[in-house]
């Protein structure tokens, strides 16, 4: 955002400082008539404090139409985006707004300081603007645009392909055709007995619905808003280093919950009927954590600490996403639900139909049981893997918005560099085409000048570019800060975006008519 601030005020920037040029003659015609050099500058003050009240009051106007434009862009169930404008932030913009304004209006006044009046009064006002100084003032601001653009684009893109490779990586359990509830108990008056009694029920009458594969209870779903348990733990034959205290997070599954989930076990058994508060306590490990503690040794029949009591490894299963897509893999662990027992969890459905046919048939069952219980938002698995990653659905789209922006403004302020190089060239141009150069000639002329800018633009913002996308480092999932394509798609919108803002002023530069250019003024 900030950028897109810098390229806002370089365009506002280039038009007052043409504005401020076209006017030196003016100024120094009132210094001539007697005017004070205080009047002058209270006069320019007035307009610029004029000038930044109506833009800064339109501005105001239009962020409060669009301050609901987010939320048009995300789904509401994906996050919630009040559309509240911060008047921390707004009094910020305005001010910069009064600064900007201000500063450079005032830039005749200052130029007023060391004129010598006769000679300034003989010289055209033309002939001012076109000085070679302010040509290259004008012409450093649009490079900064234009630099500011690039890199921008480049972490848009790089942003973009990081978003699609984490939505496109496998979470490690299946996510089209699992559906996630829960039903809130404990807000209906039921106790752990009670709790256990319905789950049971609940569990077979849902097994049994047509078109349901499996099923199964989780105190927490992975990709969720909860967090999974977390315990110190001691494992037979692992030596911790010195300070070391090793812990591990774990969730609360029922039988079948991975044939539910779609995680493959690896080696040894899920978790039965049998593994209940009676039965001796059991954990099914994954691959890192196997990696960790038990140096990649099978662990089956091995015993883990948890919680003070002994539990035995009885099967291992695949690594999968705990809490977000692009984290990395952690020791983790399951235990059955019976043996650590909750009263509200998560209820998972595998099933071939789709998820409004499961919803009304699970409804019904549930209030078969318990008419006074509800169930809460049904969700498919992908839906949930959409909802972690929001976050960086948003930061895309932000980025995105404001690169395009900075591109737009960007174009905008060479278009207008360029119409002003033709308007301040007409004498030059008549000359050539009066020597006999073509229309072709004219044209790659004028392209060029405008094209030169882009690329001292372009290749500053890839220097600069390669050192700040490190900064993306801990954002971006796969994608390298350096990744070539990134940098080749930045550079092919600057070069077309950059050829239409500079093709119709120089077509203009065509259509001179060499002898009204050579006798103007």
């Amino acid at each position: 955002m900030s950028s897109v601030l810098l390229i806002v005020c370089a365009n506002v920037g280039n038009l007052l400082l043409v504005r401020s040029f076209a006017r030196r003659h003016e100024m120094t015609v009132r210094l001539a008539l007697g005017a004070g050099r205080g009047r002058l500058l209270r006069q320019l003050v007035t307009e610029g404090l004029l000038l930044s009240a109506f833009g800064t009051a339109g501005g105001m106007l239009v962020a409060y139409w669009c301050r609901h434009a987010l939320v048009l862009l995300f789904p509401g169930d994906v996050m919630y985006l009040p559309g509240q404008i911060d008047g921390r932030v707004l009094g910020l913009s305005a001010a910069i707004c009064l600064v900007v304004t201000l500063a450079v209006g005032l830039v005749p006044a200052f130029q007023t300081r060391h004129l010598a009046l006769a000679d300034t009064l003989k010289t055209e006002a033309s002939a001012v603007m076109g000085a070679r100084g302010r040509a290259w003032f004008r012409s450093s601001l649009v490079v900064l645009q234009v630099t500011l653009s690039f890199i921008l684009l480049v972490g848009a893109t790089l942003l973009m392909q990081s978003l699609r490779k984490i939505r496109t990586t496998s979470p490690g359990f299946s996510t089209t055709r699992v559906f996630d509830t829960w039903i809130p108990l404990v807000a209906a008056g039921y106790d752990a007995p009670r709790a256990k009694t319905l789950q049971d029920e609940l569990i077979q009458r849902v097994r049994a619905l047509p078109g349901v594969e499996a099923a199964a209870y989780a105190r927490v779903v992975p990709l969720g808003y909860e967090s999974f348990s977390l315990t110190a733990i001691a494992v037979d034959g692992y030596e911790p280093q010195p300070n070391e205290q090793p812990t591990a997070e774990y969730n609360e599954v029922s039988p079948d919950y991975f044939v539910t989930l779609g995680i493959p076990l690896i080696s040894g058994r899920e978790f039965t009927r049998a593994d209940d508060e009676n039965a001796p306590r059991v954990a099914i490990v994954n691959q890192t954590m196997i990696a960790r503690y038990w140096r990649g040794q099978n662990p089956i029949g091995q015993r883990l600490q948890v919680k003070g009591n002994w539990v035995q490894v009885v099967g291992v299963v695949k690594d999968s996403k705990y809490y977000s897509m692009d984290e990395t893999p952690r020791p983790f662990f399951y235990v059955p639900l019976r043996q650590y027992f909750t009263i509200e969890p998560d209820i998972q459905i595998r099933a071939t139909q789709p998820l409004p046919t499961i919803q009304t048939a699970l409804i019904r069952e549930v209030r078969a049981l318990d008419p006074d219980l509800t169930l809460y938002e049904m969700i498919t698995l992908q839906e949930q893997v959409n909802r972690s990653t929001s976050h960086e659905l948003v930061a895309v789209a932000l980025v995105a918005l404001f690169g395009g922006l900075a591109l737009l403004l960007a174009s905008i302020g060479l278009y207008g560099v360029m119409s002003y190089t033709v308007s301040q060239s007409t004498r030059e141009l008549g000359l050539r085409m009066a020597l006999g150069a073509g229309t072709s000639s004219v044209l790659r002329l004028m392209l060029s000048r405008g094209l030169l800018l882009t690329t001292t633009g372009i290749i500053i913002g890839i220097a600069l570019a390669f050192l700040l996308t490190r900064l993306l480092g801990n954002l971006l999932y796969q994608v390298s800060p350096r990744d070539p394509l990134a940098f080749a798609a930045a550079f092919a919108v600057m070069a077309v975006a950059s050829a239409a803002a500079c093709f119709l002023p120089a077509w203009r530069a065509t259509r001179t008519d060499p002898i009204r250019a050579l006798r103007a003024e």
